[in-house]
């Protein structure tokens, strides 16, 4: 087998349980080959740019250093020929969607069987975007009957992004310093949240986002 047929991986995660555990899987693999990896969010693009010949990134958006979902579009920007397949622990139906729209190729959640995750990378490989067939059918129904799953809101990119890190536990000012805005701003954007969403609290507006496909404008 030539170089040339070995798909070439980036690994950025903050655990290294998981990083140990993705180059054990692969290194049965014998067409992918885990050739770098990032535990802070702040190393991914210096990865990139020392290994010119990355294909892919498989990414945890929830990282130290990590300018949540907008780092999936920046380094889509800096480096447009490397694929972005997204691991992590978030309910794909809340935010796969969203990673697809901000550039990202893949989404697959880590609670799924390490098979899925495989599958994933070879159907993006072959230049597919990927979301688990349980996803897509239940998009589909939803198309076809105009009903929702439970809510559907259209949230803004940044709306989506603090979404996110709401869920995620963050504070609003540890949301404005890794967003880099104004605390004000982390509370403006939460008040549009939560009447998008129709909820009055931050216990409702997790719990509205497990059964729920939320896009964003």
């Amino acid at each position: 087998m030539s170089s040339k047929d070995i798909y070439k991986i980036v690994i950025a995660d903050d655990h290294d349980i998981v990083r140990k555990g993705l180059k054990l899987f692969f290194s049965n693999i014998n067409d992918i080959n885990i050739i770098d990896e990032a535990n802070k969010g702040d190393q991914i693009e210096n990865k990139l740019n020392n290994n010119k010949d990355v294909d892919m990134l498989i990414l945890d958006i929830d990282m130290p250093n990590l300018n949540g979902l907008s780092v999936i579009k920046a380094m889509k920007s800096k480096f447009p020929d490397v694929k972005i397949l997204v691991f992590s622990m978030h309910p794909e139906k809340v935010y796969a969607i969203n990673t697809l729209k901000f550039g990202a190729d893949g989404y697959v959640s880590k609670e799924s069987p390490m098979e899925n995750l495989l599958f994933a990378i070879e159907k993006i490989r072959k230049g597919d975007k990927y979301i688990s067939n349980e996803l897509a059918q239940k998009m589909a129904l939803d198309e076809a009957s105009n009903k929702p799953i439970k809510l559907y809101k259209k949230l803004s990119k940044r709306e989506a992004e603090i979404l996110k890190l709401i869920c995620s536990g963050r504070r609003n000012k540890e949301i404005s310093q890794e967003l880099q805005i104004n605390e004000k701003t982390v509370s403006t954007y939460k008040l549009r949240i939560f009447k998008k969403l129709g909820v009055t609290n931050i216990a409702d507006l997790i719990s509205s986002t497990k059964d729920a496909r939320i896009v964003y404008s």
